[in-house]
């Protein structure tokens, strides 16, 4: 992107409109990170809830140098349960194990689902085996999507140790949850996840039985 674009740019996101500001942001999903940071964290700290929200996830996918800390403060600081989701969801994309005590303590210690469901996307994200415990501790969770979560991420690690524990789900009332077993199931190669995938294959709704199939195929890829 040309300079006289980017000073476009700039002054877009300086505008008392909010949707000029928001359509400068979008502009920045083609610009190089070292070049859309610095013009990101302009917004950062917006008026506006949702162009804070969309500089939040910005940051994510375009850091620089100071990113991992910046995200980090919101996580632990900031007053938005939104925001701190929308920080501890960015904490993933950068998948530095930096992230990883940040993303512990939001998952015990914050008071909102939101937070912690998107702590426990991120742990995923990190690929880390030290997620194991509050993995195991996401599944006990009264919220169904942060259980949907920490079976998808215990798949992304390949934690095999987790299996007998996520392997409870597979008669799950949620099929999302059922399709979120199928899915990490293909990650996790044993017996035990052929056996429950075959399960799962013949499950009554269409989302999880695909998923089942496809995993199916990516064990036996695998071998």
């Amino acid at each position: 992107m040309s300079t006289v674009d980017l000073v476009h740019i700039a002054a877009q996101l300086e505008s008392e409109d909010s949707k000029d500001r928001m359509l400068a942001l979008a502009k920045l999903r083609n610009v190089p990170s070292a070049e859309a940071a610095p013009l990101v964290r302009k917004v950062l700290n917006d008026t506006n809830l949702q162009i804070r929200s969309m500089a939040v996830f910005a940051l994510g996918i375009k850091p620089d140098a100071d990113t991992l800390d910046t995200l980090v403060k919101l996580v632990e600081t900031d007053p938005d349960y939104g925001i701190r989701a929308d920080a501890a969801g960015a904490l993933g994309y950068l998948e530095d194990p930096r992230a990883f005590e940040t993303l512990v303590r939001a998952f015990y210690e914050d008071t909102d689902w939101l937070v912690r469901f998107s702590a426990a996307v991120s742990l995923g994200n990190l690929k880390d085996p030290r997620a194991h415990d509050v993995l195991i501790e996401a599944l006990k969770s009264p919220e169904v999507v942060i259980q949907q979560a920490a079976i998808a991420a215990l798949g992304e690690i390949g934690d095999l140790t987790a299996l007998k524990d996520i392997l409870n789900f597979a008669q799950a009332e949620d099929w999302l949850v059922r399709q979120r077993l199928a899915e990490a199931l293909g990650n996790l190669p044993s017996a035990k996840s052929e056996s429950a995938l075959r399960f799962l294959e013949k499950d009554g709704h269409f989302q999880v039985a695909e998923a089942a199939r496809i995993s199916l195929q990516r064990l036996r890829d695998s071998l």
